[in-house]
């Protein structure tokens, strides 16, 4: 592909020299180490590396042309023997030409952005179902992988960085793709990865802790949310919010508070806004609903007409991911028995409430084991909920929390975990550059506050908590203790197979882990 510079800088606000226009751009890059001969650099100032440092690498591999921030433009043209192109700030831009440079692939799409704190991998595999059963041709970009076309990538980031972006964008519209389901992450937003960007439809999950490190606080990261509906929604694109019911344990006033501001900037327009969730007079709910260890059924109500769902998701928070799903598929014109017949298809969900055994040929006196991503407070708490509504005899969790690494809601998760469930056993998470056991004596001591002891016998009804650093041990543990009316969460990493520490990174995936420690327990 290749494009004259001038039409890559249509539209963006610039100061170069006038015979910039006509040089010709092969490919577009901001790593000074991926530049070839062709390509336009672009200068991005990260948190902790500047491209502006590299304009001398990538001179010397072939660019032809810099783009740089205005501050900066001086000493770069006099420093390299490259035209400079000046704009106001470089990652703001970067977006607006890539998606000049491939061709503007957006808008052959039908594109659906989810943004929130849980809830967004899971829906995107609804939303993919019902997009097949509609004759679509879904594309995914999210936290586990990018994926079309039967094509899958793993996922660096759960929404890439706006040159691989818009050129993933262009190999899927290219490759037949009709609709774009897009995880779209507060770091995202607050970084400018979708500029360039407008979306048909876009859905609020949740907001709860979680990012803190990287946010200021809740206002800033609600507020990094937010822009997905201000600033990157069509006029008339669908406004998609599940607003949970008041009395719920979440935080729910900001998906409330997300629906009122919204509608407020959209009284009169032409734009759609629907309101989804568990509560009465809302535009997308659930007034009856049935769940099981390996099912949900619900009837919807969706502006005003009901119909029946059957589902293989389990659960109170994956039937709130199926009502935002449904409000995004009525909001862009889906028909009710096309929604449900993409939800009665199997819909697997890596590492999300993932059920690992025992399935029928295997012995009933084992226990139900789910290995799910849970790490931040509520969305523990609304696992933790969902499989204590299938009254299990006891509910044992094994969970630890990641290192460098909002520490405060360690104490939080504890207490969680302390107040629903039976067994906990603390262990490893990611600790990267943390002692493992520093972070596991936070979690301690919530599960202390709730009134926990030390689990100190095996008896099929001892209740209490246990410290055991070895994650693989501490799976083994619980499935050990575990009897055939238990449920065993292993909770924290899902989909993930690494664990980090200051040893390094290593491969470890719970789901294996789980699945080999019940097949010992089938021999033993």
């Amino acid at each position: 592909m290749q494009k004259i510079l001038a039409d890559i800088l249509r539209g963006v606000d610039y100061t170069a020299n006038p015979v910039v226009n006509e040089i010709t751009v092969r490919a577009i890059t901001t790593d000074s180490r991926q530049v070839e001969p062709g390509s336009l650099f672009v200068c991005i100032q990260g948190l902790a590396v500047d491209g502006h440092d590299f304009v001398g690498a990538a001179a010397a591999k072939g660019a032809v042309a810099i783009i740089a921030n205005q501050g900066r433009t001086a000493k770069l043209n006099n420093s390299h023997n490259l035209p400079v192109v000046g704009v106001a700030d470089t990652r703001k831009i970067a977006g607006d030409l890539a998606s000049a440079f491939y061709d503007y692939p957006a808008a052959r799409l039908t594109l659906i952005g989810l943004t929130g704190t849980n809830g967004k991998t899971t829906t995107t595999y609804i939303l993919e179902a019902i997009v097949r059963a509609a004759g679509g041709q879904p594309g995914v970009i999210g936290t586990i992988n990018y994926r079309y076309g039967g094509r899958e990538v793993p996922a660096p980031f759960t929404t890439p960085e706006p040159l691989e972006l818009q050129r993933l964008l262009r190999e899927m519209a290219d490759g037949g793709v009709t609709h774009v389901i897009m995880e779209v992450s507060s770091h995202a937003l607050a970084m400018y990865r979708i500029q360039g960007l407008l979306f048909n439809a876009a859905l609020f999950t949740n907001l709860t802790r979680d990012h803190l490190d990287f946010h200021e606080d809740m206002e800033a990261y609600y507020q990094a949310k937010k822009r997905l509906f201000t600033d990157y929604l069509e006029a008339h694109g669908v406004a998609v919010i599940l607003v949970d019911a008041e009395g719920d344990e979440t935080p729910a006033h900001w998906g409330r508070r997300l629906y009122e501001e919204i509608a407020d900037l959209r009284h009169g327009g032409e734009g759609t806004i629907l309101s989804c969730g568990m509560g009465a007079d809302l535009d997308v709910s659930a007034p009856a609903f049935a769940f099981s260890l390996n099912a949900t059924t619900a009837t919807i109500m969706a502006k005003g007409q009901p119909f029946s769902i059957s589902t293989n998701l389990v659960g109170a928070f994956n039937l709130k991911n199926i009502l935002g799903a449904v409000g995004v598929a009525v909001g862009l014109g889906l028909d009710q028995a096309v929604i449900a017949r993409g939800l009665a298809a199997p819909i697997m969900v890596p590492g999300r409430l993932e059920k690992i055994g025992p399935d029928n040929s295997q012995a009933q006196d084992r226990p139900a084991v789910f290995v799910d991503y849970a790490h931040t407070p509520d969305a523990l708490h609304n696992v933790l909920t969902t499989l204590r509504q299938l009254n299990p005899k006891r509910l044992i969790v094994v969970f630890g929390c990641g290192g460098d690494r909002d520490p405060g809601k360690r104490r939080m998760m504890g207490e969680i975990a302390g107040r629903l469930t039976d067994v906990v056993i603390i262990t490893a998470d990611n600790s990267r550059s943390e002692s493992t056991e520093a972070i596991m004596i936070e979690i301690e001591k919530g599960l202390v506050a709730t009134g926990k002891k030390s689990l100190d016998t095996r008896c099929p009804s001892a209740t209490g908590y246990l410290a055991i650093s070895a994650r693989g041990e501490a799976i083994s543990t619980a499935i050990d203790l575990a009897h055939g009316q238990d449920i065993v969460l292993i909770s924290g990493k899902g989909h993930e197979t690494y664990q980090i520490s200051t040893s390094g990174t290593i491969f470890f995936d719970d789901r294996l882990e789980a699945a080999k420690c019940l097949r010992h327990e089938m021999t033993h």
